[in-house]
Order: C-alpha cells, then structure tokens, then sequence
C-alpha cells in the first residue's frame, strides 16, 4: 500500500510563496460587487414600494435608508457600480484582443480600484 503521509506535505501553492495575480482579484471583486449591487437594489427598490403603500411604512423604510447602515451601503453600492461598469468596460478592451498581456492587464486591474474609488469620490461629492 502506499504511503499517504499528507500531514507533512505543503500545500500548493503555498500560501507563503504564491502572490495572487491583480486580473484574479479583479475577476473576484466582479463577482463580489455584482452582488453587492442586488443588496443596494433590493434597499432602492423597497424604498420605493414603501413610497407607494403609505406614510408610515415610507417613514421607517426612509429611516432604515438615511441612516448610517442605509448610507454604508449606498456608499458602497455607488462604489461597487463604478468597479462593476470599470470592469465591463475592461472586458470589452479584452474582448478586442487588445491588453491580454500580463503588464498591461495589471494595470487595468489597478485602475478599476483606482478609478472606481476616485469616481465614487466625485459621485458623493456631487451628490
């Protein structure tokens, strides 16, 4: 029988030695702000339902919405649409052929945070 010694084997890749790529993390925050989005769109939405049933119910929904959880979250909705239509808009320059070098792909995934933060900046600032 063979031997499975696999308490002593290092994972691979190991933890200490890999360095996960920017085009992975970027690809991850995709997935992690197109979700995100459905959280802040199911708050708009139920926001506007409430407007539609009565002043009471529209006053606590307001309430949840204005307050500091409800204002986080929009936060962070503004900051996740501007990541996701970054990252489209980086998908459709792949799409073209263009940017599949490892250099420049680093450096769009560096700009869609750069940029999605700087824009969700001059959002709440316009706001």
């Amino acid at each position: 029988m063979a031997d499975v010694n696999r308490g002593n084997r290092p994972l691979s890749p190991h933890l200490q030695v890999y360095r996960m790529q920017m085009t992975a993390i970027s690809s991850i925050f995709i997935r992690i702000t197109g979700n995100a989005l459905l959280v802040g769109t199911l708050l708009i939405v139920w926001w506007l339902l409430a407007a539609a049933t009565s002043p009471e119910y529209f006053a606590l929904a307001d309430a949840v919405l204005t307050s500091w959880f409800g204002k986080l979250v929009m936060l962070g909705s503004i900051w996740a649409l501007w990541y996701h239509s970054l990252g489209g808009l980086r998908h459709l320059y792949f799409d073209s052929g263009r940017g599949l070098d490892v250099p420049t792909a680093e450096k769009l995934g560096w700009g869609m945070f750069i940029g999605s933060a700087v824009l969700t900046v001059l959002t709440v600032a316009a706001l």
